[in-house]
């Protein structure tokens, strides 16, 4: 029942930073463990980062550890990805989905709710 609004994409050169956000509604935020997910022209959607409900417990995918910080403020209903020195390989539409599971969390066939997402592109 989340409503999901993700922002702050957009187009950038390698080795640029960029801050997504995401807004919830509709629901108990602090209920849902948040994720980020992207999906790069012609391939399926990627696991890139997840939070608990509290904010507790963090996980990302290897290739952005180092590089991106998954956060959430739950007065706020909202959750941040901090991303740092892109890379080309970071393009993709990218989305911040809800899920009141606990464990398997990098799955996104365990996640309810999501937005339109928002689009990174990072050129070499």
């Amino acid at each position: 029942q989340l409503h999901l609004v993700e922002s702050g994409g957009g187009s950038v050169q390698s080795g640029a930073s960029l801050r997504l956000s995401c807004a919830a509604s509709g629901g108990i935020f602090s209920r849902y463990a948040m994720g980020w997910f992207r999906q790069a022209p012609g391939l399926g959607r990627e696991f890139v980062a997840t939070i608990t409900w509290n904010g507790g417990r963090t996980y990302y995918t290897d290739s952005v550890k180092g590089r991106f910080t998954i956060s959430r403020d739950n007065a706020k209903s909202t959750v941040n990805l901090q991303m740092n020195n892109l890379n080309p390989e970071d393009t993709a539409v990218s989305y911040c989905p809800g899920s009141l599971y606990v464990e398997y969390l990098r799955d996104d066939a365990n996640y309810d709710f999501w937005g339109q997402g928002t689009r990174v592109t990072v050129s070499s």
